[in-house]
């Protein structure tokens, strides 16, 4: 699944370390899920769409191939 979470972070001017502080999550699940190497689980999905203020659709590109 692709997303926007590096576009936006860096929109806000975050580093990934501060994002995943926000977050609850370390800086390795942040870069392992701008990578495309880990999917978030479904609250972790709200809580990046709400610190991010974008709707969930806005984040995550749903590619159904």
């Amino acid at each position: 699944m692709e997303n926007r979470i590096q576009e936006l972070r860096k929109a806000q001017n975050w580093s990934q370390a501060e994002f995943a502080t926000r977050l609850g999550v370390s800086r390795q699940t942040v870069n392992a899920l701008e990578r495309g190497r880990y999917d978030p689980s479904l609250p972790l999905a709200f809580k990046i769409s709400t610190i991010l203020a974008q709707p969930i659709e806005g984040i995550f590109i749903y590619d159904p191939s």
